[in-house]
């Protein structure tokens, strides 16, 4: 695979995204990552899963610079494809930890928000959070509810609103990581999460996930096709495309 790396381990599987420079978020990863997950909820010998990026970087979000340039099939498919991605994570069965290294807003929070735990790199550097608001880009009711989940409707509307990003203590604090652990300890600390969950009956583990997200999972279901007619419509809106282009100007150095 070209944006991913798969390790092996005894029964469980570490999938490290690893598209430089900054593991931001294209078409390629996100059929990358779909197939990856569906062989690990398909094979018995993987009992759980860990994503993780690379040292100070989880995922910058979504690579506005090249998505910017799709045409109107290529936009539609990415973010149909996105949000099935999202939703086959929340969907998972299994233990899934997220070891976020480093940076990880927007898109990349839109990964780390459907696992079931999330150990976060401390520095006031890394930022975290859904701020969609403040890149133009329109948030689905999914993903509003998925931030409810874990930090409370208030809490997650006022965040929203705000495009607010976090640092890992912010983060934690309000719910949106479970733990805050050096650089170096990010990996290992998920491993032995994982080693937690996996001494539970597998069975039992997958019935009360399913227990625990059994609104959640319902809410899935709800405005699909809606939602992403919404987001292609605003996409080609001439007053946000403007603004998407100005901020990918300054992503390439005004280039």
């Amino acid at each position: 695979m070209e944006t991913i790396q798969t390790i092996q381990k005894d029964d469980y599987l570490i999938l490290q995204m690893n598209r430089p420079k900054v593991n931001a978020i294209n078409q390629t990863m996100i059929d990358e990552l779909r197939t990856a997950l569906a062989e690990a909820q398909g094979d018995d010998a993987v009992r759980g899963l860990i994503l993780s990026g690379m040292p100070h970087i989880f995922s910058a979000g979504l690579d506005v610079k090249e998505i910017f340039a799709y045409d109107e099939a290529g936009i539609r498919n990415f973010f149909q494809t996105f949000g099935l991605l999202h939703k086959e994570l929340v969907q998972f069965t299994k233990p899934q930890i997220c070891a976020i290294n480093g940076h990880s807003p927007a898109g990349g929070t839109v990964l780390a928000v459907a696992a079931d735990y999330r150990i976060m790199a401390e520095g006031e550097k890394f930022l975290i959070g859904l701020n969609e608001m403040a890149v133009n880009i329109q948030i689905t009711q999914t993903l509003v509810y998925a931030y409810g989940f874990w930090l409370g409707t208030s809490t997650a509307n006022e965040f929203l609103l705000d495009g607010k990003l976090m640092d890992p203590d912010e983060a934690q604090a309000c719910g949106l990581v479970n733990q805050v652990v050096p650089q170096g300890d990010v990996l290992a600390t998920a491993e032995r999460q994982m080693k937690k969950y996996l001494a539970a009956h597998p069975d039992i583990f997958a019935n009360t996930k399913r227990k625990i997200r059994k609104d959640w999972l319902a809410q899935l279901e709800e405005g699909e096709d809606q939602e992403l007619e919404e987001i292609i419509r605003l996409w080609w809106m001439p007053s946000v495309r403007e603004r998407m282009g100005a901020l990918v100007a300054s992503l390439s150095g005004g280039k």
